[in-house]
């Protein structure tokens, strides 16, 4: 998202800022250029919903590479917008009740010969390939669904997940009608030994026709955290300045896990049951499909009514960072490190203390700006207009006399409501500032970030409502901030 940011001693005039729809498509192909110079395959995608906000995809690359890319791109668009006088936003939700901004990863898995797992065959065989990669996949997310979102919890992305126009913090795969049919007919394969009949039915008329239910399975939902679109899955819950190899190692470390689980399985049906290997995985895929099926859904993620589901079906709906990140110390995630050499246990339990304490200093620093601004900026011209309007009921006063009151109806009115603004304004700030004090000698870092999120920071949104009404009422040309309104739609 796109910010204004003047040169030193410019002068921005109505002429300017009508240009900026052509400056920042100006900016969009400036950055194109230097991407193809330093080799990272880019391209501008469209406006998005917010003004000035626009996608940029980078070309799919291998997995190292591409976060390297992405986080250089950041660097980049820093680079290249002050060079237009503009100022590149990351932040995940800078303006409430406008749309925020996200990642998008794209996560397919492909072979050494660059076969795609993730993506449909013209053959049964291969479909079965890609069934047996797709279904392993969804249990992974279901089986470490917590683990999912405490990848990209932090500060600011607590503002946008489930804020109406990103993925709710709770997570789901959506799949679409047609694959979720084949999952359910998949459902139904006999336990054990296929007949020659069973299996040939279950090969031509539900695995040999996947191609085709996917030439229509475009994804149309766009309220999934977790969706299949196509030959990938596309993990859209992960923060706009987040970088994102750690979302990207949780993946790729639980879809080690699984496959590994699902050759066990599949090995010990043959050795045990006898089985053809086709038929043990039919029956691995079928036990998968059932144990997973409650992280599956096709509905509206931003309803109330899918959070009551979402707890019918177990899944968790940790809704702020501190909640969400003790999944990365517990002990099935520690194991589940340790065991594949990803991290070991103190590496485990420093990044989850590292990414706690970053959480509170966030916090802290907002709380200190916050409570700066509302008191050294705001208030003080809250009571300088406040003055204005005392001055002028006094002079209405010695024109009128008693029958001033019927004159200065209004002005008394806004004298009141200034100062209800004022005391609500002083006492929150206050109490934040204590409450602040109390966290701050807190030892424990769990504790301390809980502190933070639960007593210091929902004080922010009562000092803010009241600076918002006091921006309402003071003269325009005394308020020394510009304007909230005025920040997106500046003339």
């Amino acid at each position: 998202m796109l910010g204004h940011s003047p040169a030193k001693g410019q002068q921005l005039d109505d002429h300017y800022f009508g240009t900026i729809p052509r400056r920042a498509m100006q900016f969009m192909r400036d950055l194109e250029t230097e991407c193809m110079l330093l080799g990272i395959p880019v391209k501008t995608r469209h406006n998005e919903v917010a003004p000035n906000q626009f996608e940029l995809a980078p070309v799919y690359d291998e997995a190292n590479l591409a976060v390297d890319h992405n986080s250089l791109l950041m660097d980049l668009m820093d680079k290249v917008g002050e060079r237009h006088h503009f100022k590149v936003l990351f932040h995940e939700k800078p303006y409430k009740g406008v749309n925020g901004s996200g990642k998008h990863n794209n996560w397919s898995l492909t072979t050494d010969t660059g076969i795609n797992l993730f993506g449909p065959g013209k053959t049964p065989m291969s479909n079965l390939q890609f069934l047996t990669f797709f279904i392993n996949a969804i249990k992974a997310v279901y089986d470490n669904e917590e683990l999912i979102r405490a990848a990209i919890a932090s500060a600011s992305n607590d503002h946008r997940l489930g804020a109406n126009e990103a993925p709710p913090a709770i997570v789901s795969v959506f799949i679409g009608e047609q694959l979720t049919n084949v999952l359910n007919e998949l459902q139904n394969v006999t336990n054990g030994k296929l007949s020659p009949e069973e299996k040939t039915d279950l090969k031509l008329n539900v695995v040999g026709k996947i191609p085709e239910i996917l030439l229509d399975n475009t994804d149309r939902n766009r309220t999934s955290p977790f969706a299949f679109t196509g030959n990938k899955f596309e993990f859209r819950a992960v923060g706009s300045k987040a970088n994102c190899a750690n979302p990207m190692t949780v993946l790729n470390t639980i879809m080690a896990r699984q496959l590994i689980d699902f050759k066990v399985e599949v090995d010990a049906l043959i050795s045990e049951k006898n089985l053809k290997k086709d038929e043990a995985i039919f029956n691995v895929l079928r036990e998968y499909i059932k144990h997973s099926q409650n992280i599956l859904f096709e509905g509206n993620g931003y309803g109330e009514a899918w959070e009551i589901e979402a707890k019918k079906r177990g899944l968790s709906n940790n809704k702020t960072t501190p909640e969400a990140l003790k999944a990365k110390i517990s002990e099935k995630t520690i194991k589940l490190f340790e065991d594949l050499g990803v991290m070991n246990r103190i590496e485990s339990e420093a990044r989850y203390e590292i990414e706690m304490e970053d959480y509170v200093l966030r916090i802290q620093i907002e709380g200190r700006v916050l409570g700066d601004i509302a008191r050294n900026h705001i208030v003080p011209v809250a009571v300088r207009y406040q003055n204005i309007l005392i001055k002028n009921v006094k002079g209405l006063k010695d024109i009128y006399g008693d029958d001033f009151k019927k004159f200065g109806q209004e002005q008394l009115h806004l004298i009141e409501e200034i100062s209800e603004h004022i005391a609500a304004i002083n006492s929150n700030v206050t109490l934040m500032i204590n409450e602040r004090k109390l966290a701050n000698v807190i030892e424990e870092i769990d504790k301390k970030a809980e502190a933070y999120c639960f007593k210091v920071k929902p004080l922010f949104d009562d000092i803010r409502y009241h600076c918002d009404k006091l921006e309402l009422l003071v003269d325009d040309e005394l308020w020394p901030l510009t304007k909230y309104r005025e920040l997106l739609f500046t003339k």
